[in-house]
């Protein structure tokens, strides 16, 4: 009599192997499918986790190179060593999926190498990495297959000189001219890699404006940021075509409302122009399960549930394709699983982009608000006005908070500054609990910090903002 299990999850990336753990803590029998051969999906093994590794090692390099001497630091001369940037971040990388792996074994969590496809009602097949197939039975099949790069139609991705995400993480030396097609997170964090370590990067976005979901007063301060730190714009801008000469690219574009071609060289091209839900080849069909247009995995309980017996969380599924949420949607649907509460708000999910000056927002914008008729109070704060920030020589940014006017809710929150990207958690709790932004006015910060310019905009709601 084949072996059944209680939960059988296709896809071991941060969806999937969060259900798992959790799963394992509830005393459930587990088993965890993932094709590529290393847990972590792509948020640890081609996206969140490499890309800060480059993130934080390019900046030490920028900074070596760049603000060193004005604090009274002599350095000599400072020289990349690429092939050992790329080492420290695969490091990084092993490191943490192994941790995983570790993870499961406590939990007794079954990983199974391979790939999987739902052949009906409690039934996975898994075409296994080492030859062969193996069919799972269980009572709770979870989708976390996780989304790949979206691509432009006529343009090839061949991860060597017109790359995605992947192909960026990974280039065997630093390309004098780069062309990133995308103005959105991945982009802006990649062009800010390569152009810190010498690249000459030109960034080209289709609307008129760099990062579309962000706070447009946030965005305007970034690419004015970004614009100081060498990038150049080219917004409200379409690509048509990317020409492979010889020893360069040349990359043809023209305005997005229609005008006149212009080229560009480039040695790398990156296309970050967002992502697409992994659902094809998955069998949905054989439980009555369907995808929209895009792919993405439709639910019928308004969240997670694809079909008796069947769900999906993460990047498949609607909702911030962010890896944080993948997690609490894992986590969410192992305890519906096991017969507990579960559920993730997703307007309480934040979103970060790791530049620097990092960028963090939560819940509603500005320009949200207005289109949705809600009325709202303002408080804002500079860092320049910050002790902390002048003091460490890094002050350019804001934090402002939003205040449904009347009772005072926090609605959302915007920042754009050094470090923002660890005090936006400080917000999202407070509005997980329905916290007014007096609550956090009142609430003491340790002086000095950097964190004490979100007490300020908050305070700033009600006009007592007193800091400098």
């Amino acid at each position: 009599m084949a072996e059944t299990y209680d939960v059988v999850i296709i896809g071991g990336g941060p969806g999937g192997y969060n259900c798992a753990i959790r799963a394992g803590q509830l005393g459930l029998k587990v088993a965890c499918i993932e094709t590529r051969g290393k847990l972590g999906g792509t948020c640890l093994n081609v996206g969140c986790i490499p890309s800060k590794a480059l993130l934080h090692a390019s900046h030490l390099f920028h900074s070596a190179q760049n603000e060193f001497a004005a604090l009274g630091i002599k350095t000599g001369k400072v020289e990349l060593d690429l092939p050992q940037m790329m080492a420290q971040k695969e490091e990084a990388v092993e490191g943490l999926t192994k941790g995983i792996e570790f993870l499961f074994k406590k939990n007794k969590v079954e990983y199974v190498k391979g790939r999987g496809k739902i052949l009906g009602k409690g039934k996975v097949e898994v075409a296994l990495a080492d030859g062969g197939t193996r069919v799972l039975e269980t009572k709770n099949i979870v989708i976390a297959t996780g989304s790949e790069p979206a691509s432009l139609p006529g343009i090839e991705i061949d991860e060597e000189r017109i790359v995605s995400n992947v192909g960026a993480l990974s280039l065997k030396s630093v390309p004098k001219k780069l062309v990133l097609i995308g103005a959105g997170v991945i982009g802006l964090e990649m062009g800010s890699v390569w152009a810190r370590l010498g690249s000459e990067v030109t960034v080209v976005e289709y609307l008129d404006r760099i990062l579309p979901p962000a706070d447009a007063e946030v965005a305007k301060e970034a690419e004015k940021t970004f614009k100081k730190q060498g990038l150049t714009f080219k917004l409200g801008t379409k690509v048509t075509g990317i020409e492979k000469q010889k020893t360069k690219l040349k990359v043809s574009m023209e305005p997005a409302k229609g005008g006149v071609v212009e080229t560009l060289d480039a040695d790398i091209v990156i296309v970050a122009i967002g992502r697409k839900p992994y659902t094809e080849g998955l069998g949905l069909e054989s439980v009555g399960g369907r995808t929209d247009k895009r792919g993405v995995v439709e639910v019928v309980d308004g969240h997670f549930k694809v079909a008796d017996g069947v769900w999906a969380v993460g990047d498949c599924i609607h909702g911030p394709m962010l890896a944080h949420k993948a997690e609490d949607d894992g986590t969410a649907v192992a305890e519906l699983i096991a017969g507990k509460a579960g559920h993730v708000d997703y307007n309480l999910v934040p979103s970060v982009v790791y530049t620097n000056p990092e960028i963090a927002w939560v819940g509603k914008n500005e320009e949200e608000l207005k289109a949705a008729g809600v009325e709202y109070v303002k408080g804002k704060f500079p860092f320049m006005a910050n002790s902390r920030a002048r003091t460490n020589h890094e002050t350019v940014g804001f934090v402002k908070i939003l205040a449904e006017k009347g009772t005072d809710k926090i609605l959302g929150a915007h920042m754009i500054g050094v470090g923002v990207g660890e005090m936006i958690a400080e917000v999202v709790l407070a509005m997980e609990f329905g916290a007014a932004s007096e609550d956090i006015a009142r609430t003491s910060h340790a002086h000095p910090t950097l964190s004490e310019a979100v007490r300020q905009a908050a305070m700033g709601v009600e006009g007592w903002t007193m800091q400098m």
